[in-house]
C-alpha cells in the first residue's frame, strides 16, 4: 500500500503549512562533532527531529566519521516513549577487515582496493550497533535507513553516538553528514 502524508482532498485549499508537511525534513551537520574517552551514546547536536504523536516516518542518512581503530563507533537512536521501528546501516564491521587478492587470507585493519566486510543486520529502533574505524585521518561512511512509528507520545528522534571502546583519540562525525525524515502516515 502506498502511503503519503498529508492526503490532500479535491477542492481543498492548500496552505503553506500543508505543503511543508509534504516535504522530507533534512537535518545536516553544520560543524564537526568530536568525542573522546566515552562509550555513552548521546544525541548528536545536529541530527535530531521533533516527531508527532501517532505518526509514521521513513528515514535515511549518511554519516562521515573517523576515529581510533581501537575506539570504533557506536550508533544508537533515541525515540519517544512507545515508538517502534527498525533500522539498518551499511558500514564497516568490527574489526575492519579488508580482503586481499587471496580470498582465504584476510588482513585486519587495512584499507584494500577490494573493500571491507559490511555490517548490515536489521535492528530495533532502540538497539545500538558498533561499526569499525580506521584511525584518525581515515574517514569512512555509514549509510543508514529505517522506519519509525510514533505512539501516543510526541517527542524527539535523535541519532546518538559514542566510541565503542573508550579511547583518548577523538572520534569525529563530520560536517555535511545528514539524516532525512519523511512522514508517511
Amino acid at each position: 500500500m502506498v502511503e503519503y502524508y498529508p492526503q490532500p482532498l479535491a477542492g481543498q485549499r492548500l496552505r503553506a503549512s500543508t505543503l511543508r508537511d509534504m516535504l522530507p525534513k533534512t537535518a545536516r551537520k553544520t560543524a564537526d562533532t568530536s568525542r573522546s574517552a566515552t562509550t555513552t551514546a548521546t544525541a548528536d547536536p545536529h541530527l535530531t527531529f521533533e516527531v508527532e504523536a501517532n505518526a509514521s516516518y521513513v528515514w535515511d542518512g549518511w554519516l562521515k566519521y573517523d576515529g581510533a581503530t581501537a575506539g570504533d563507533f557506536i550508533v544508537d537512536f533515541t525515540a519517544p516513549t512507545g515508538a517502534l521501528g527498525e533500522w539498518g546501516g551499511h558500514g564497516p564491521g568490527i574489526v575492519v577487515i579488508g580482503a586481499d587478492d587471496t580470498p582465504l587470507a584476510l588482513q585486519t585493519d587495512t584499507v584494500q582496493s577490494t573493500g571491507y566486510m559490511l555490517r548490515v543486520e536489521s535492528n530495533d529502533v532502540a538497539q545500538f550497533r558498533t561499526y569499525g574505524a580506521l584511525g584518525t585521518g581515515n574517514a569512512i561512511t555509514l549509510f543508514l535507513s529505517g522506519t519509525l512509528r510514533v505512539g501516543s507520545t510526541a517527542g524527539t528522534f535523535s541519532l546518538d553516538w559514542a566510541q565503542g571502546t573508550s579511547n583518548a583519540t577523538a572520534t569525529t562525525v563530520f560536517t555535511d553528514s545528514w539524516l532525512k525524515m519523511t512522514r508517511v502516515a
